[in-house]
């Protein structure tokens, strides 16, 4: 049975920082890329960053500099550190395992094994 479970969500002032972490548990793969996602509009889901199976990362625009995504070596886990944190970074934030991501929206829950989401609230 598949199992994608996300943790670290909060509520927190501007500027403050939360690290979510998301561990993967019996995908029928192995060395999945790994991403998180947040929804924008409708069921659209935008990427905020990802750590493919080669290792190479990708941060949407908006969080560039701000967050940073890391994986355990031999674990199907990522965190994401995500510092100076915006009003406009509160969302549901989903963690997705699939043997490939990286496309910039996508239709929320369509592409790969999503976690349940993790909540983070920036406000004063």
């Amino acid at each position: 049975q598949v199992q994608v479970v996300e943790s670290g969500g909060g509520s927190v002032q501007p500027g403050g920082s939360l690290r979510l972490s998301c561990k993967a548990s019996g995908l029928p793969f192995d060395d999945p890329d790994m991403g998180w996602y947040r929804p924008i509009s409708g069921n659209e889901c935008e990427l905020v960053s990802l750590l493919k199976s080669d290792r190479s990362t990708t941060y949407a625009d908006s969080v560039k500099g701000r967050f940073t995504i890391s994986r355990d070596n031999g674990a199907n886990s990522v965190d994401l550190q995500m510092n100076s944190l915006k009003f406009e970074d509160t969302a549901r934030y989903y963690c997705v395992a699939a043997t490939r991501l990286g496309l910039p929206t996508v239709p929320c829950q369509l592409v790969g094994y999503w976690g349940q989401g993790t909540q983070v609230t920036v406000s004063a």
